[in-house]
């Protein structure tokens, strides 16, 4: 897991240097930088989304993954906890929860991410997510300092989340086929482009409730393809 480990520490330090920066950047200023990172996800979120070749099965997922996710409150159940850590490192950033989020699911949602993780967990050199943490740690200083110290905590989540999928490597890595990778990259980007939309505030969207139609994805792919 050397590779993961590199991309938090690269994160932390990234954050820790944009949080430096956050206090000199003049007020006026963040809602346009806000804005930009905003248009980028949505961009990110499309690119992604069209690695995608399976349109019904992705809809489904959705669907699904969405009913389950709103049953599970999941969305309800991990502001809870953020405003707990909140708490907990004595923050007032009122970008905690969002800044955490937007950080994860930038960070985490990519092909980079799901790729790497295989990579190194069938004992390949970690190359990929070497690669990824050079870029993380870079986009996490201008993350930090329009979103705050709630980007550096997206590292909790993204060592469970890319630490497991390395870990899942090692053991079923093998028979992970090439399609079932696009196709978790294309629902990864429609839920990024979801992201996009609320950080715009074109409309609140609960993306953290979408996320289980990525296991349903699988799933279904496995069934069907």
């Amino acid at each position: 897991m050397i590779g993961t480990l590199v991309n938090v520490g690269a994160i932390i330090l990234g954050g820790s240097i944009g949080l430096l920066f956050r206090a000199k950047i003049p007020e006026r200023l963040f809602k346009i930088v806000f804005q930009a990172i905003g248009v980028f996800t949505l961009y990110l979120g499309i690119s992604m989304a069209l690695k995608a070749s399976e349109l019904l099965i992705m809809v489904f997922s959705l669907v699904l993954g969405s009913l389950l996710g709103e049953l599970l409150r999941l969305e309800e159940r991990v502001e809870k906890l953020s405003e707990g850590l909140k708490k907990r490192v004595g923050s007032g950033d009122a970008n905690f929860s969002t800044g955490l989020l937007t950080a994860f699911m930038l960070f985490c949602m990519g092909a980079m991410t799901i790729v790497g993780s295989l990579e190194e967990g069938m004992g390949k050199e970690p190359t990929l997510l070497l690669t990824k943490s050079l870029m993380d740690g870079i986009s996490s200083v201008a993350l930090a300092a329009v979103m705050g110290i709630g980007v550096l905590f997206s590292v909790v989540p993204l060592l469970i989340y890319q630490g497991g999928l390395t870990l899942l490597a090692a053991l079923f890595g093998d028979i992970i086929p090439q399609i079932v990778i696009d196709e978790i990259t294309g629902i990864g980007g429609v839920l990024i482009i979801a992201l996009g939309i609320s950080i715009l505030e074109l409309k609140k969207i609960k993306v953290l409730n979408m996320l289980p139609a990525i296991l349903i994805e699988i799933l279904l792919c496995y069934i069907f393809l």
